[in-house]
């Protein structure tokens, strides 16, 4: 019986030190010193629009949980971990999708809200307790959004006259 390679075999016209799980080699950096070629550029991650609605959505939602739990439902605290968490959903979003970065930072605020809101009384105790936070502290949700939607349309620029660029060249 026949056995059949379970790896592909090495690409013949690629040195040895550029094969997929090879060490890299080092680079001389500024100053003399030597570091790994990788740790030139570090990957970006780039979610889609679904993604970074969800990625902020769980990232408020744990930041909720750490307020609740380690500063009483403090929502200063909250509304502080807010703003990093909507500046880096606008700048992991593909640039394909950047609308959609300053439309979740409000939907994650609130997600992350929902425990904190500190509603009795059932689901209309519950929600009043949400539209009081969300009133209450409408200061941090606007700083946020604005942060994500300026980053975004920085982007979107960037994007833009980078298009443009090799036009004016030619």
């Amino acid at each position: 019986m026949e056995r059949y390679r379970t790896r592909p075999a090495p690409h013949p016209q690629r040195p040895p030190a550029q094969r997929r799980g090879a060490p890299t080699a080092a680079v001389p950096a500024q100053g003399g010193r030597t570091r790994p070629a990788l740790a030139r550029r570090l990957p970006r991650p780039r979610l889609t629009g679904l993604g970074g609605g969800l990625f902020a959505c769980a990232a408020m939602v744990l930041a909720g949980g750490v307020s609740w739990l380690l500063f009483g439902s403090s929502l200063f605290v909250y509304g502080l971990l807010f703003l990093p968490v909507a500046t880096v959903t606008a700048l992991w979003v593909r640039p394909a999708d950047l609308i959609t970065a300053p439309i979740a930072a409000p939907i994650a605020f609130a997600a992350g809200a929902w425990p904190l809101s500190g509603g009795s009384g059932g689901v209309g105790g519950q929600l009043m307790g949400l539209v009081s936070v969300l009133s209450l502290h409408a200061g941090w949700l606007y700083a946020g959004t604005l942060a994500a939607a300026l980053i975004a349309v920085v982007r979107k620029a960037v994007l833009i006259g980078r298009r443009r660029m090799p036009r004016r060249v030619a």
